[in-house]
């Protein structure tokens, strides 16, 4: 039977992108397939795998078709997110943003994009950050 799996990140570094994302989404690092050019992240309850951590020589998309949204709850929450995510080696990247964006967008230490979204700001209460919606490309 196929199954959905986990997202994987392509990065230049893994050392440095498991210290990150463990960080940033509180998650831990398994042994599990573990080698030079791989890492599995797990969350930290147990309640199994959450991310893969790939080693790449290609680099990042300015404008990947597929990102992560991290999300959160409130405006002060995604504020709160964001420069935590900052300090933890994330940067703010120009972006071209619609009106009151619900979305924020960053790179990881490797330059892959990713969003955090503030969901109670998503249109109609559905909780679907609002480039889901608008036909533009989200990240």
């Amino acid at each position: 039977m196929l199954r959905l799996g986990f997202p994987v990140i392509g990065v230049a570094d893994i050392p440095r992108a498991v210290a990150f994302w463990t960080s940033a989404l509180d998650l831990v690092a398994t042994t599990e397939w573990q080698s030079d050019t791989w890492r599995t992240l797990n969350h930290a309850d147990g309640s199994g795998r959450a991310l893969g951590l790939m080693r790449s020589e290609s680099p990042a998309q300015a404008h990947p078709r597929v990102h992560l949204d991290l999300l959160v709850d409130t405006t002060a929450e995604q504020h709160a997110a964001v420069d935590s995510l900052v300090a933890l080696g994330a940067a703010r990247i120009p972006w071209d943003y619609p009106p009151k964006p619900d979305f924020v967008v960053l790179t990881d230490p490797d330059d892959n994009a990713f969003c955090v979204v503030d969901l109670s700001r998503a249109p109609s209460g559905n909780h679907l950050p609002r480039h889901y919606h608008s036909g533009q490309p989200p990240t």
